[in-house]
């Protein structure tokens, strides 16, 4: 049995991971309730949405981990993505758009995998101070927070990368990395060579955060796939509510444009705002600086949406009615010839999904395509709006 979604313009489902786990202290699980407190919902709602508050997840905690010290807390990690990721998948069912409030960037795998239950092209705008690039074989401190993009393409610990049942997430052509100010040296030697796109923030800098926004949602071809977005705080320079502040990174105006573009965006998929970390905020002018920009930003999504929706429907064809001999044909048609259900669509493939719709069977992965995970030998400049050996890179916290 077949399930259609269609997306509800006016509505969003907000979801809480309150989750430290996959980051290097604590604190920062207390981001969905910092939020709340904050005002989000009350906001959200002020500028034309209907929300529905799904509730958090049970707490994952950092806590020290002496016995994987090149992967720390992966159970932990573990509970928490798989637990949101069936939260994600009711969320996208309903209609609405899922927003997700966690403290770490490890909820990106649940957001992805959740969305991927009912659309099968997913792509993903990581906006983030650091690439999160490294492996267990090349992090120089164990944190999963600095893992999560070779997470999501296929690379990484087997614990986290078997999570999804094919090779990957998202194909590594269809994921931008937006605004990084800080790489370590095996990140720098896997962009070299990878296909994934970046726009560090030399680029974003150079040819303005709205140009540079709307060639990332052109190059990951945002257009036609379903898009998940993602904002780890610290990719805002001197944001201080959060474990690593990044000094060099986009300026709260720069990340205000970009999510502008991002958010206009039709086939956006789900939201997820991660690192603010309330410990480190403790006036809260932090939290009350995201939820006015998370207002704004989809206060215009929503007006987008809607000025687009009366314009199709100014356009539209009248619908003819039906004749009084039609209905009462269909009034009196009998159930016996009616074939049922099953036997009508047997051998018949579902269309694929098209803006604003998905279709998924009833069980995970049955008749899900996946797209070839080969890809031709990388040329970086088609990659990256300067070559990246023009690009100045320093030391990531993760």
């Amino acid at each position: 049995m077949a399930v259609k979604i269609v997306r509800q313009s006016n509505k969003i489902a907000l979801l809480g991971a309150p989750t430290s786990a996959a980051a290097m202290s604590a604190g920062s699980e207390g981001a969905p309730a910092a939020l709340r407190a904050a005002g989000l919902i009350d906001r959200l709602r002020s500028v034309g949405y209907e929300v529905v508050d799904l509730g958090d997840d049970p707490p994952q905690v950092f806590k020290p981990d002496t016995e994987s010290p090149r992967a720390r807390n992966i159970p932990a990690v573990l509970k928490s993505i798989e637990t949101l990721k069936l939260r994600v998948e009711q969320a996208v069912k309903s209609g609405a758009l899922p927003v997700i409030l966690s403290g770490d960037c490890s909820v990106a795998l649940a957001t992805v995998a959740g969305a991927r239950r009912y659309f099968r092209h997913v792509g993903m705008i990581y906006m983030d101070a650091d690439a999160d690039l490294n492996t267990p074989a090349t992090t120089p401190s164990g944190c999963l927070d600095g893992m999560v993009v070779s997470h999501l393409t296929g690379r990484g610990a087997p614990e986290l990368v078997r999570f999804w049942s094919e090779p990957f997430l998202v194909r590594e052509p269809d994921l931008a990395l937006f605004g990084v100010s800080r790489l370590d040296p095996p990140e720098e030697t896997v962009l070299a060579t990878s296909p994934l796109r970046r726009y560090l923030v030399a680029d974003v800098k150079r040819h303005g955060p709205t140009d540079s926004a709307k060639l990332a949602v052109e190059r990951i071809r945002g257009s036609g796939n379903e898009l998940v977005l993602h904002l780890d705080v610290d990719v805002i320079s001197d944001f201080a509510a959060t474990n690593y502040p990044s000094a060099n990174g986009l300026s709260f105006d720069d990340v205000r444009q970009a999510l502008l573009v991002f958010a206009q965006q039709k086939n956006l998929a789900a939201i997820e705002i991660t690192a603010y970390n309330p410990a480190k905020d403790p006036a809260g002018a932090g939290a009350k600086k995201i939820v006015e920009l998370l207002a704004e930003v989809l206060q215009v999504r929503l007006e987008t949406l809607r000025a687009a929706e009366a314009a199709a429907a100014a356009s539209a064809p009248p619908v003819a009615a039906a004749t009084p001999k039609a209905a009462a044909a269909v009034a009196i048609s009998p159930v016996a010839d009616v074939k049922p259900v099953a036997e009508s669509i047997a051998g018949v493939g579902l269309p694929d999904p098209v803006a604003g719709e998905g279709w998924s069977s009833d069980s995970l992965n049955s008749g899900v395509e996946t797209e070839d995970a080969t890809e031709t030998e990388p040329d970086p400049s088609k990659h990256s709006l300067e070559d990246p050996d023009d690009e100045e890179s320093g030391n990531s916290n993760s």
